[in-house]
């Protein structure tokens, strides 16, 4: 058949998906959380088709429902797909000739369309498909876990397009996501019209919850089992006085999750609310699977519960699919730990793309880059990212904590000094910037920085060149900066307390670090990330983390940021006895909502901060003119002890109003006089 393949054995290119082409993790979870919290067929099957579809540009999605008659497709979404081709092509007949979904439905196997205006199949739906401008379709069945055909998702796209492993995977992957919420809408639905004639007949109710491919048992109000389904006998080959025995949970549960659950099980009782749990039962053939046990009360007329009716959803396939996104994380995270440089960076929010679009465009020039951000957002991680994905990575990365370093020492250690050229200094020293000399400097915390060194860095900036303190000899460097802050530079600047000049020279490209309340869907995330790291340290294995804590972690504002959250993990790791993650609340104390950013001053304080940084220029160059004895250049004068050209300390002197003769005597003699 000219332009089709089909292809009976999926399973063999399913092993060895593309990278690029594996859904999302998070995506797949959220699509299976909306099943798991009730969201509508409609809801779940848009979302499946969305996802996919942001895959490639220019593809649209359908998935068709077949009727009761097995006989039909009926469009159950097709969000983009045009409207007039919908109405044409809603309730087609399958067969092996019909167009792709027709074939696929038919066949129960994938039918590949490379080039539906030259393929006869679609020959009947040409005076619908030209106006549409749709070339390519793909179809695959959507399969019942017993084998049933239940549907078909279909990919489109507007050019003849032939598909390769990685297109075929994300399809198999797509129709199997489909199934389950497929099946699970319908069993859903059965059991609402099973509950619904409860009051006709008991022993009706029985027989049409014994037809059910679920788990379910009734209970009394102490959860004492009253009932066992035929589907839950024939999974456990247990007889239903053997079913409703009360050592059944420990019979047939595996023990890590019965003492997991016992205390949480208890309580969910006692308070009459629906609940829920994940456990393995053990079925008659010696293996466990995955349920999910839902329990939902049945209330008499005063609210009192009379019954409890729980359901067991088999979800062996869903943790088995999300083991396998997790060990494809892992793997990504191992290979991007080799060779990437996002290797810390953990979140994929719209905010944390944005920044990561910036270190790609910035990364490969030499442009020096100002990183802003509250304490803790990882500021030193961003500048790392930009200097590996540099032309400079295979040279030094410099990093320099300017708060760190006492103002007296700064000059010494960014420009290195001279033997002699103070107290203590008893041999040549190189600086920071010397030993960055062709790579990149780091320099955290930029707003730390005195008049003096502001000076001095911003001839570094200017003219590429500095001198060591306690030499006149200029010395040239080729050096890549990036500075980080967690300070309002801006109002630094009206306040005088930071120079203009250097600001905007390095506020060539601004990348702002958002703050981890910006970002909080990175949360599960981080914790997940962090979890793992730190349970490896500790030496523990840590499976399970509360949605409860989940909930409470993405709920607080996070002062700290990143390094708080590493905080509290790290903590509840070390606390941590079992198999499952919780924190306590009282490490979250709430607080009011906390700014974003950074208090400006007073137009009042502007002035007051403005003169005291004249007063600390003024006094410093006082201090080191009375110590040189009025002496401004030279190898031992003002300027070298400053770190400054003695150009720029003699426009100071003048204009600060600074008489330098005064300090031409000796401070002995000045001070008997």
């Amino acid at each position: 058949m000219a332009n089709v393949k089909t292809l009976p054995n999926l399973q063999a290119l399913s092993r060895s998906p593309s990278p690029a082409q594996t859904l999302p993790s998070e995506a797949v979870l959220d699509a299976l959380k909306m099943m798991l919290i009730g969201a509508s067929l409609n809801e779940v099957l848009t979302s499946i088709t969305r996802l996919i579809e942001a895959h490639s540009e220019g593809m649209l999605c359908s998935i068709f429902l077949l009727d009761e008659d097995g006989l039909h497709l009926r469009y159950g979404v097709a969000p983009n797909l045009p409207q007039a081709y919908q109405a044409a092509t809603d309730g087609t007949c399958i067969g092996p000739n019909v167009g792709s979904c027709g074939a696929a439905a038919y066949l129960r196997q994938p039918v590949f369309v490379s080039d539906i205006l030259s393929h006869p199949n679609w020959t009947n739906f040409r005076s619908v498909v030209l106006p549409s401008g749709l070339r390519a379709a793909w179809s695959t069945p959507i399969m019942s876990h017993d084998g049933k055909v239940l549907g078909t998702f279909c990919m489109y796209y507007r050019e003849v397009r032939h598909p390769e492993t990685h297109d075929i995977q994300l399809i198999d992957y797509a129709s199997r996501i489909a199934g389950i919420a497929i099946e699970r809408d319908r069993s859903r639905s059965a059991l609402t019209l099973a509950f619904e004639n409860v009051q006709k007949s008991e022993a009706q109710l029985r027989q049409i919850v014994d037809a059910i491919r679920q788990g379910i048992v009734i209970l009394d109000p102490e959860g004492t089992i009253l009932y066992a389904n035929q589907w839950l006998l024939d999974y456990t080959g247990l007889r239903l006085e053997e079913a409703i025995a009360p050592n059944l949970r420990t019979r047939i549960f595996h023990p890590e999750d019965v003492a997991r659950v016992q205390d949480e099980r208890r309580d969910a009782l006692s308070r009459g609310l629906p609940f829920e749990n994940e456990q393995r039962a053990l079925g008659k053939d010696g293996k466990y699977r995955w349920f999910l046990i839902l329990y939902n009360p049945l209330r008499d007329e005063h609210g009192s519960v009379i019954r409890w009716y729980v359901t067991g959803t088999d979800i062996e396939d869903r943790k088995q699919a999300e083991q396998r996104v997790r060990n494809e994380n892992l793997a990504l995270r191992e290979e991007s730990d080799r060779s990437s440089m996002y290797e810390a960076i953990v979140g994929s929010s719209g905010a944390l793309r944005r920044v990561i679009l910036q270190i790609d465009k910035v990364a490969p020039t030499d442009s020096t880059v100002l990183i802003s951000g509250e304490t803790g957002t990882g500021k030193e991680l961003i500048a790392s990212a930009i200097h590996k994905r540099s032309k400079r990575s295979a040279k030094a990365f410099i990093r320099v904590n300017c708060a760190a370093i006492p103002p007296s020492l700064i000059a010494s250690e960014l420009f290195g000094h001279e033997k002699g050229a103070f107290t203590g200094a008893l041999q040549r020293r190189v600086g920071r910037f010397e030993s960055a000399d062709g790579g990149t400097i780091f320099l955290d915390e930029i707003g730390e920085f005195s008049p003096e060194v502001q000076i001095a860095l911003l001839r570094v900036l200017q003219e590429r060149e500095f001198e060591r303190v306690g030499s006149s000899q200029p010395i040239s460097v080729d050096v890549r900066v990036l500075a980080a802050t967690n300070r309002h530079l801006e109002a630094a600047v009206s306040a005088g307390t930071f120079r203009e000049d250097l600001f905007y020279r390095l506020n060539v490209f601004p990348i702002r670090v958002p703050s981890l309340r910006e970002r909080k869907d990175d949360i599960p995330l981080l914790v997940e990330y962090l979890v793992e790291r730190y349970a490896k340290r500790a030496g523990k294995r840590i499976s399970h983390i509360k949605k409860k804590t989940l909930d409470l972690l993405q709920a607080y504002d996070w002062p700290g940021n990143v390094r708080e959250l590493q905080n509290v993990v790290e903590r509840a790791v070390i606390l941590c006895d079992e198999e499952t993650l919780s924190v306590d609340e009282t490490w979250l104390p709430r607080k009011s909502n906390q700014l974003s950013g950074h208090p400006v001053p007073r137009a009042g304080a502007l002035a007051e901060d403005k003169r005291e940084f004249v007063d600390r220029e003024r006094k410093a160059i006082e201090a080191a003119l009375e110590e040189c004895q009025g002496r401004v250049s030279g190898p031992r004068g003002a300027a070298a002890k400053l770190g400054i050209p003695h150009q720029t300390l003699e426009s100071k002197i003048a204009s600060l109003g600074i008489d330098k003769r005064q300090f031409k005597v000796a401070p002995l003699r000045r001070e008997s006089a």
